[in-house]
This record gives structure tokens, sequence and C-alpha cells, in this order.
């Protein structure tokens, strides 16, 4: 059965004749993107997978409103997003005043490569599947008030048309187009100037050499080394720790100040975040005998130089599928 599945394919007259596992198998073909387009909403890993376990329970209740005018998948669509407005509504955080998002989350890489291929011969499609999941894209997105927010996503990522969103919202098309036009210029305003220079693909030569000296240098914990590779407006921030440094003077610094050149004996380990190229670094621990996860670098690479580094904190190694832990001699 296609992921577009209509009430008719199902073979049954509408949904409540579907016991719940069926349907949950039915649902669950569309647990990945579900969870994709939550986490584009509300910039949370963690937020998303609750999200969509409410969408799923709110639409096995509500299965016999589903009158398949539209496919099923669209349908859980409508159900995720008012998910994730009504969560916003109880508790929407506001970015930092340095513009940082302190909520913000990684997505693995691995995680990803499970979305539908969809239009894979489309490079435009292609295209905009990568730019809008990387970290500059989900911060832009959560300065936005909820609803822009999403009519943004539902119309510029699903491509979805506009009289759609209206339906979804409760509200005119008029009212829906002028949302996007109110998000794009939001978008504007928080985006990289650098969009038609997105950061390098992961098979692109000069981005992964880039990518190796600076797991190098920082192995070496040589600062000198590392500030070559930074442009001059370089950003750096650590979710959930407050504090965005900008400007490579500034990003040097902070790295001086915190000690980076007398930190531990180092390991890396390549990963990629966010379809961005990644280092998780590891310290050696002498009472574990072994090198601890420490942190992780997601990269953003502009013209041959790194413009952005947005740092996690150890907890999110599970989540990337990263090891517990690495020996000395190289095993795990």
């Amino acid at each position: 059965m296609s992921a577009d599945t209509r009430l008719e394919e199902l073979g049954v007259s509408g949904l409540g004749e579907v016991d719940e596992p069926a349907f949950s198998g039915l649902a669950e073909r569309h647990r990945r993107e579900l969870h994709v387009h939550c986490y584009r909403m509300l910039g949370s890993f963690e937020d998303a997978e609750d999200t969509v376990q409410e969408t799923f329970l709110r639409a096995w209740r509500r299965r016999e409103t589903f009158e398949g005018r539209s496919t099923f998948r669209a349908w859980l669509y409508r159900i995720a997003t008012n998910a994730c407005l009504d969560l916003l509504a109880r508790c929407r955080p506001q970015p930092a005043t340095g513009g940082e998002v302190p909520w913000l989350q990684p997505y693995p890489d691995r995680l990803l490569d499970e979305l539908p291929a969809g239009d894979a011969d489309d490079p435009e499609t292609v295209a905009v599947a990568r730019e809008t999941i990387e970290l500059a894209y989900l911060v832009a997105v959560q300065h936005l008030a909820p609803r822009p927010r999403a009519v943004l996503i539902l119309r510029d990522v699903l491509g979805w048309p506009a009289r759609d969103v209206a339906e979804l919202l409760g509200d005119s098309v008029n009212s829906v187009n002028s949302a996007l036009q109110r998000a794009r210029a939001g978008m504007r305003e928080h985006l990289p100037a650098e969009r038609q220079d997105w950061t390098g693909d992961e098979t692109d030569t000069r981005t992964r050499e880039l990518v190796r000296r600076f797991t190098d240098a920082s192995i070496a914990k040589d600062v000198a080394g590392l500030a070559a590779m930074l442009r001059e407006d370089v950003r750096c921030s650590m979710p959930p720790t407050p504090g965005l440094q900008v400007g490579r003077d500034a990003v040097v610094n902070d790295w001086t100040v915190d000690g980076f050149a007398d930190l531990g004996r180092l390991r890396a380990v390549p990963t990629a975040v966010n379809r961005q190229p990644a280092v998780a670094f590891y310290l050696w621990r002498e009472q574990a005998h072994a090198y601890l996860p420490l942190t992780i670098d997601v990269l953003r690479i502009t013209g041959g130089a790194i413009t952005e580094i947005t740092t996690f904190h150890d907890d999110q190694f599970p989540r990337l599928g990263l090891p517990e832990h690495l020996l000395t001699d190289g095993a795990e």
C-alpha cells in the first residue's frame, strides 16, 4: 500500500471499521516524516516525539472523522500540525536575547535517511528537504509566531496549496497568504545571508578535507590552526547553555578563557547531523580508563570556511547512535 493511502485503498468504508493494531500499522508508516515535521515546528527532538505520540492518540480517537476526502497521510499531518500549535499555545519558549535557541536539539542523519524518497530525482525538492532541516533554518523558524511558522512549513516545505492550509487552520486563503509573506520576511531576517551557498555536500572533497583538518586541530588543541579555518563572522553556540559568540576573535577568546588548550586527551568520531558534517569528541577519563563522551560540534561551512559551530552536550550521544565510550586501542 502506498504512503498516500486513501480510504478506498484501505478496503473499508471508514476508519471506524479498522481495529487498533491495523490502525497503528497504517499510522506507523508515516511516523518518521511526521516526526520531522513536528521537529521543524518545535526545534526539539524530544518534544517532536511526544507530539507524534499525541498525534497518533488523537487520530485513533477521531478515526471516524476521516472521510477519505484527503489522503490518510494528509489527515495525519493536519492532526500533527494542530498538536504542535496546541503545545506552543500552552508553552511557547522564546529565543534568547542573542537569538540562540536553547531548546534546539540535533537530528541524526541516520534517522533522516528513513524518510520516504519522494521526488528524489528533483534537485529542487532535494535541496529544499536538505536546507530546511539544517540547524540555521531550525533556529530561524523558531523566531516565528506559531501560526505563520505552520503556514511557512506547510506551504514552502511540504508544498501544500494555500486553500488546504487555510482549511487546516480554519482561516481564509488571504490570511494564509499574508501569514506566509510575514513568515518569509522573518526568515530573511534570521537566516544566514549566504542562502545560495549552503553547507557543502558531505561528498564534496573540499568539505571533507576541512572537516578532517578541524578534527585534527581540535584533537591537537591547536587554537591557532582552528582560528585559521573560521570565517571572520563565525558564530558559535552551545544549546541549552546560554551565550552566543559572534566573530573569530570572540570565539577564540572564549576557547582560551574556557581552557580548551589545557583540556585532556581527545579522540573524535565523525558523524552527520541535520544534513551537516559533525564531529563527536571524547575525553580521556582516567577513572573509567576510557574516552567518554564530551561534546558534538555541528559545522556550517560556506565558501571553504567554517561559518558556524553548534555544540551539543554529551546527553545527545545515544540519540545520534554514537559509542558510549572509546578504548585506548581504538576498540569500543
